[in-house]
């Protein structure tokens, strides 16, 4: 095994685009065999020239030197490589380990940036011998291929990866219809291959190649630049570039964790709903750059910068990290995180969903700020989730359903209004704080099925239906929605929380603790905490542990004193634990709190199920019910009728 974090990252990488290839191979059987692929069935289509490289002999260098390797390689990259794409208007698809697969618009355009990516590496590591050098091979084709997200797949991939694969070190194969296209267009001379046969391709290809030897009589190329952008006439509401982390160490593995960052955080934050975000080798271009803000907005036509910086000393790691206003030049928000290494990588990962989830909240809020005299849908889409984040009380639901309702009759058929309001109707079910419970689930039940018809690849409709289900006590049938919406966003941290109830309700108790500490890591300061922490109390009572879960209800019960439900927890606590007057002083608040009756006795105790009917479905749960919080509010002297 290869020693160190560095080798445990280029291993992967290295086995990602092994996968990735399988996954190719694999999606194009299954496609031609028409298995119904999801993907292959919804995702768009589209001619793209495909630029296919890789390091030749990378096995070997890295045996030979593998820090060196790794370094010379991230600098050939960021220096060379990923600027040549950016300026030829191509776009890095993915990136693994040693190799990365790139889409054009324009063939010409793919075949230039693939020679003076060539001949620029015959100027570089020239104070290495010749075995040391890093030399790439590329492959470049034409053809249609499936579009699915970020991503591409088809024969058009796979066999500009096989091209690659015949390439020279240092030279250029490209398939017979590429050579066609550029041959009247480019002064490149090619060597006719004739037809080759490869893998995982039934027919055989026919090849020229562009020789290394050709390549270095042609003139150096240029300096990267980045081509000039066309500029929108505004930049989109929810619109962000993440600036290359800064290392202040002055230590090459904190450059490693920089980028992870940085890179990771660009992934992260494309997956939330509505948010448009530059691709990574774009804002790598301003690397090392004195940055103008508002410069950067206009060239990049985004409405928000997230710049940071990483710092180690020792063993501790400090990750600062800012949002700007690009069209201000105003700081908005701020974050600092301070940790002891243990695992750089998951300390990568920790960071990094932190970051994405707080993001959100604070680009929602930002945006809901701004005045605007003509307001549209999703001007009241923005306005209800900022309303949203805040705690939840009747006025807050009313206010939401509100804008819901406004955004919705602006645009009818927007499913993530739809899925909106469907969502907030349910909400204020789950937290009794409404008085019209049936008419509130029947509408919710109609939209949030449109919503889901209309993008089920969206994850708002199911978060939206796994509330319904829940105002319903249909917990079983609700943890799939939540794990599909966990599934499309990693960082879904109210549905890793709502994930964790239904566990609770369903006898999954153990379960259900680890997601409530998930959700309260991802984002501490949320408005749902102080359910997590009940839900956490709720638990360890069920359990018996008595004295864990006054903790944890204590905790909430401080977070949010309003809230009822700490305090009805605790009464029942106390009293388990022989603290008569402390638990009669939490029941007196929580009768006051409740909007009805219902701790007036055992059986509407019993019947409100702390929140909504039927939460003591399941007989387990039931059972644990009555042997921890009923019986502690029967040691209180509530009447059983």
């Amino acid at each position: 095994m290869l020693p160190g974090p560095c080798s445990q990252r280029v291993k992967s990488g290295v086995e990602q685009l092994a996968n990735a290839r399988v996954s190719v191979d694999r999606r194009m059987r299954d496609r031609n065999r028409g298995s119904g692929d999801p993907v292959t069935e919804t995702a768009a289509r589209r001619l793209a020239a495909m630029l296919a490289a890789d390091v030749a002999g990378y096995s070997r260098l890295m045996g030979a030197d593998e820090e060196g390797t790794f370094a010379r390689l991230k600098a050939h990259r960021r220096e060379l490589i990923d600027p040549k794409i950016a300026e030829h208007r191509g776009r890095i698809v993915k990136t693994t380990g040693d190799g990365l697969l790139a889409e054009f618009a324009s063939v010409v355009d793919a075949v230039r940036c693939a020679a003076e990516v060539q001949r620029g590496m015959l100027d570089r590591d020239l104070d290495l011998p010749d075995e040391r050098r890093i030399r790439f091979r590329i492959g470049v084709n034409l053809g249609d291929v499936i579009v699915d997200g970020g991503d591409i797949f088809g024969d058009g991939v796979n066999i500009a990866a096989r091209l690659e694969a015949l390439a020279e070190p240092g030279g250029i194969c490209v398939s017979r219809v590429v050579q066609h296209e550029v041959r009247d267009k480019l002064p490149y001379v090619f060597d006719d291959l004739g037809e080759q046969r490869v893998k995982n391709i039934t027919r055989a290809l026919w090849v020229y190649a562009l020789r290394p030897q050709l390549l270095a009589d042609l003139p150096p190329p240029s300096e990267p630049r980045t081509a000039p952008m066309s500029q929108p006439a505004s930049a989109p509401r929810l619109s962000i570039v993440v600036l290359p982390f800064t290392n202040l160490s002055n230590d090459p593995e904190q450059e490693f964790f920089a980028d992870g960052i940085t890179e990771d955080l660009t992934t992260d934050l494309s997956r939330l709903s509505g948010m448009l975000v530059i691709s990574r080798n774009t804002a790598f271009t301003y690397r090392d750059k004195p940055v103008d803000t508002r410069q950067v907005g206009r060239e990049l036509g985004v409405r928000y910068v997230l710049e940071g910086s990483v710092r180690r000393s020792g063993s501790h790691v400090r990750v600062n990290a800012q949002l700007i206003d690009a069209e201000t030049d105003t700081h908005l928000w701020a974050e600092r995180f301070d940790r002891e290494i243990v695992d750089l990588l998951a300390l990568q990962d920790e960071v990094t969903r932190r970051l994405a989830v707080e993001l959100n909240v604070e680009l929602i809020a930002a945006e809901a700020a701004r005045a605007t005299d003509h307001p549209d849908a999703f001007d009241f889409l923005l306005r209800g989730r900022a309303v949203g984040a805040t705690p939840r009380t009747r006025a807050t639901h009313a206010e939401a359903i509100a804008l819901f309702e406004r955004a919705l009759a602006l645009d009818p058929h927007s499913a993530v209004a739809q899925a909106s309001l469907a969502g907030e109707l349910a909400g204020r079910v789950l937290n009794s704080m409404t008085d019209t419970r049936g008419n509130d689930i029947a509408r919710a039940k109609e939209l949030v099925e449109r919503a889901v018809r209309a993008q089920p690849r969206n994850p708002l409709p199911h978060y939206a239906k796994g509330h319904v289900l829940r105002a319903q006590a249909r917990f079983e049938e609700a943890i799939p929605e939540y794990e599909t919406v966990i599934a499309l966003n990693r960082n879904a941290g109210y549905a890793i929380s709502c994930l964790g109830q239904c566990k609770l309700f369903t006898g999954a108790l153990e379960e259900s603790i680890p997601l409530q500490q998930q959700f309260i890591r991802l984002s501490p300061r949320d408005a749902m905490v102080p359910q997590a922490l009940v839900r956490i109390g709720t638990a360890h009572l069920l359990q018996s542990r008595t004295a864990d879960a006054i903790v944890w209800f204590e905790k909430a019960r401080s977070a949010v004193p309003e809230y009822p439900h700490p305090h009805a927890l605790l009464a029942a606590a106390y009293a388990l634990q022989g603290e008569v007057e402390r638990a009669a002083g939490e029941l007196a608040i929580a009768r006051r709190l409740f909007p009805d009756d219902r701790l007036s006795t055992i059986a509407h105790a019993r019947a409100g199920g702390l929140t909504v009917p039927g939460y003591f479905g399941v007989p387990k749960v039931r059972a644990l019910y009555e042997a921890t919080y009923f019986a502690g509010l029967r040691k209180l002297g509530v009447p059983e009728e």
